[in-house]
Order: structure tokens, then sequence, then C-alpha cells
């Protein structure tokens, strides 16, 4: 395959990649149970090192169906395999910095390699570029035996190797190897946008999961059932802000880009994590508001909720500077104020710090709404 790259026809998400999906949100639940148990700047660090490594495995895949037909025999048979492999890695996640962390390092190891083997098989058939897979494949196995390394060590060691790890194999496309990146592959911008905006959706989803959970240890109470809806108009706030214009102009953004490999994997790749991310926080810090909607969250759980969305709405304004070359000043705002409510909404009961999580959220709608369209 030559160093260009060409916008191939038409294609949308096959039925094997929402079987896929279905592993994640798994996934997404146990990396949210995960952070609620162990509400502090370490535990933080901890949930976050393995959603980064859970997301980058999902990612990965998406980039090679997209070169592919999603429906062919190999990438079917791959997929089928390494969903297998994937939901042993999220079972083991709750587990992974204990007991669990050699089955949780050698399982995901071998959906990477899953992966890169199926990336030879599609560069094999002439629809990816040798030099690019080759180029990060390096960087792929050196993390994943530092990853397998980690886990055998145990205690500081292992939290160390697999932070390393994962920088190392993050680095491989985004910096190592980014200019033979640019020759990857063709790219369907419009299965590879909505791919990637499921995967919102399931981390939302992930979100009504946690608040439903939150609700259902306190029953049908007044004060529980409203606390659940405040927290489910959030998260209606949050998907607005995505789907409702942001979605359609980077997808023909990215299509009128001349560069879509690096434009996708930049404002999808690595921005869409700090979504991801902000997403999976909001939802730990909902799940412990509902039944304390009455009454002020501590420190760590105001943080975060309020935080969890500040998170993401900077990762908005990141992605959309990156594909629309607008900075959204409103969104960057309004994810200023949600930190600040974090910050202080210990002060107050938890139903007025999500009342101002909305009317920031509100707020901002209003503000970009006018901007987007033309940005």
């Amino acid at each position: 395959m030559e160093s260009t790259d060409i916008l191939v026809a038409v294609r949308r998400t096959s039925a094997v990649e929402l079987l896929w999906d279905l592993v994640f949100v798994f996934a997404v639940t146990q990396i949210s149970t995960l952070l609620t148990g162990d509400l502090t700047w370490p535990g933080f660090g901890r949930a976050l090192l393995v959603m980064a490594l859970m997301w980058w495995a999902w990612s990965g895949f998406v980039w090679t169906a997209n070169a592919d037909d999603p429906d062919s025999g190999s990438v079917r048979a791959v997929l089928l395999l390494a969903t297998v492999l994937i939901f042993i890695t999220a079972l083991a996640l709750p587990h992974a910095y204990a007991g669990g962390s050699v089955l949780f390092a050698v399982s995901y190891t071998a959906v990477r390699l899953l992966h890169l083997g199926l990336y030879m098989d599609v560069w094999r058939r002439g629809l990816a570029s040798f030099r690019a897979i080759a180029g990060f494949a390096v960087t792929v196995i050196v993390g994943m035996a530092l990853l397998v390394a980690g886990s055998i060590a145990g205690g500081t060691w292992l939290v160390a190797l697999w932070a390393i790890a994962a920088a190392i194999d993050y680095a491989g496309p985004g910096l190592l190897t980014r200019k033979r990146l640019v020759a990857l592959q063709q790219v369907a911008v419009e299965h590879f946008a909505e791919r990637n905006s499921l995967f919102i959706i399931i981390c939302l989803g992930e979100s009504v999961v946690a608040i439903g959970v939150g609700a259902s240890t306190r029953g049908l109470e007044t004060t529980v059932t409203a606390g659940a809806a405040l927290m489910l108009l959030i998260t209606i706030a949050l998907w607005w802000t995505y789907f409702d214009r942001l979605a359609a102009v980077a997808e023909d953004r990215l299509r009128a880009n001349a560069r879509p490999v690096l434009a996708g994997s930049d404002a999808y790749s690595y921005l869409h994590l700090i979504l991801v991310a902000g997403i999976i926080v909001f939802a730990a810090g909902a799940r412990l508001a509902v039944g304390r909607i009455d009454q002020p969250l501590s420190p760590a759980e105001s943080l975060a909720l309020g935080g969890g969305i500040a998170i993401y709405l900077f990762g908005v304004v990141a992605f959309r500077l990156r594909l629309t070359r607008h900075f959204g000043a409103g969104t960057a705002i309004a994810g200023a104020a949600a930190a600040l409510i974090g910050v202080l909404g210990t002060n107050v009961a938890t139903w007025i710090e999500a009342v101002l999580l909305l009317v920031a959220l509100a707020g901002m709608q209003v503000w970009e709404r006018r901007t987007l369209s033309t940005s």
C-alpha cells in the first residue's frame, strides 16, 4: 500500500462489532465499580490505567475492521476469539492489582497480539501499510512484555511497569511511528466515526446503570427518585453536548481532512479517551450521589461528580479543536465551572450541586449552539 490517505465507500458497524462492544459494556462497568470502591487519588490513577488499556484494545480493532470488511471471515473469527479473551480480562479487572493481575495481563496481551496478527492479514491482502504496522508492533510487543512482567512482580513494580507499558504502547502510533502512520490504511469515515460514537454511548449507558444501582440501595423514596432524575438529566446533557451537532460536524471535518488517518488517530483514538474517562468518573460520583441527594457529599464524591463532567467537557474542547480548529470557549468555561462546583459542592446539599451543574451545562449549550455550525 502506498503512502496515500484515501477515503473509501460508505460502511457502517457490523453485527460482530456490536457483539464485541457488549463485552466492553461490562468492562466499563467493572472500571466504574473499581473507582467507586476507592475514591482516592491513587485509586483514580489505578482505574485510569486499566481504563486506558481497555480503551486501546477496543480502539485498535476499530482501525483494523475499518481497513477490512468487518463481515469478512478473518475479521469475524478474530473478533469472536478476542471477545472471549477480553471478557476474561474484564472479569479479572476488579482484581487486576491483586490476585487477578496475571490473568488480566495474559488475557489482555493475547487480545493485543490477535489484533497485530489480524493487521498482518489485512496487510497481506494489500489493505494496510506494512511499515506502519511493523513500527507500532514493536511498541506493542515491548509494552505487553512489561505488562506481563509487572503482573508477575506485583506490588509497586506492578503499577510502575504497567504505567510504562501503557506509555510505550500509546507512544507507538502517536509519536514514535507517526510519520509512518499517515500511510497506514484507507479510511471509511462513516464507519470510523460511528464506531467511536458508539463507545460514548456505551459509557453513557454505564452512567445510567450506575444511577440505577445507586438508587436501588435506598428504594423508591421521593428524595432518591428526585436524585436519580437529576443525575439522568445531567447524563442527557452530556449526551447532548456530543451528539446534538458535534458528532456530525466532526465526521464531516474528518471526511474533508487531507490526512484522515492522523486526524482520526488524534481526535478519536487519543482525545476520545478523555471523554471516556470523564464519563466513567462522573458515573462513579453519580452512583454515590443518588442516595445522598439531600445531604452534602464528601470531598472525593463531590469532586468525582463535578470533576468527571469537567474532564469530559475539556475532552470535548480538545476533540473539537483538533477536527474543527474551533476552541469552544463556552465548553471550556462550563468545564471550569463544573470543576469549581465539584470542589465547593461539599458545602451544600447534593441536589443543589446537581442543579448548578445542570445550569452550567445548559448555559454552555446556549452559547455553543450559536457557533458550532459555523466553526
